[in-house]
């Protein structure tokens, strides 16, 4: 074996490290991608049938209740599939001593990023394209704007990547990351408006809707399929683009500083 040093080649350890955190979910599949879908299917029907007729989605439009649920229950699997995914690998390997084989080759902050993030990111989309493929055997949903649904796909994906990544940073054993989930992801994902319109809100509810970042990702992506919106998706997109920006930034500068990943 020719043992003369080669220099590192470009993008050759993101290549490696997407592929690894690829495989970590793809060869469970069952779990992390069939059992999400599973999930959201319960969701349907429970919601659709106890809720239908009972909640007036958007004034004066004569909207199936299952149509509406439907983009928000995708959406929200994206969501929540990219933060556990970017999540739980890097929490796990700091748990198993691991992270040293990530660590150690010489690989850029940037190539870890981008590594994780997007891994995360094909984890949740691969989940919300099957909950919305699934759906379709229960009731017709309209694709009214297509380019509007891909885009807020991508971002807020891209967003609980991020913040995943940082999760896992921050989390050394399965309770804080638990609590990172259950007290942060959680509250957040079930209060943007999943399972209802802003407009069955009093004021001070809907005015504290719009704080929440998730809000926007999932009016934004439900515009791409019903045409209807709560907000505006330029301004759903300039939120989520600027949370997504900040956040990125973030998780740049705890990876280059090697925030709890370096004991």
């Amino acid at each position: 074996m020719d043992a003369t040093p080669r220099p590192h080649e470009p993008l050759h350890g993101f290549y490696t490290l997407f592929y690894k955190e690829w495989l970590r979910f793809w060869k469970v599949s069952v779990q992390t991608i069939l059992a999400p879908v599973l999930t959201s299917l319960l969701y349907l029907l429970v919601f659709a049938h106890t809720l239908r007729n009972r909640i007036e989605l958007y004034p004066g439009v004569d909207l199936d209740y299952a149509a509406f649920l439907i983009p928000g229950l995708a959406m929200m699997s994206v969501l929540q599939n990219a933060f556990a995914n970017s999540s739980s690998s890097i929490m796990q390997s700091k748990m198993t001593g691991n992270i040293v084989f990530i660590l150690l080759p010489p690989l850029s902050h940037r190539e870890f990023f981008a590594a994780y993030l997007l891994a995360a990111m094909a984890r949740g989309l691969t989940v919300g394209a099957g909950v919305f493929l699934a759906t379709l055997w229960f009731v017709h949903v309209p694709l009214a704007h297509p380019l509007w649904a891909v885009v807020f796909a991508i971002a807020g994906s891209g967003v609980m990547g991020a913040l995943g990544i940082i999760g896992g940073m921050h989390s050394d054993k399965i309770d804080q990351l638990a609590a990172f989930q259950n007290f942060i992801i959680l509250p957040l994902t079930f209060l943007s408006g999943v399972f209802y319109s802003i407009h069955n809100l009093s004021p001070f509810w809907q005015g504290l809707s719009h704080l929440n970042p998730i809000f926007y990702m999932i009016d934004g992506f439900r515009y791409g399929f019903l045409g209807y919106h709560d907000v505006s998706p330029w301004v759903s997109l300039g939120v989520v683009a600027v949370s997504f920006l900040a956040l990125s930034l973030l998780t740049l500068q705890l990876i280059r500083s090697g925030y709890k990943l370096r004991h």
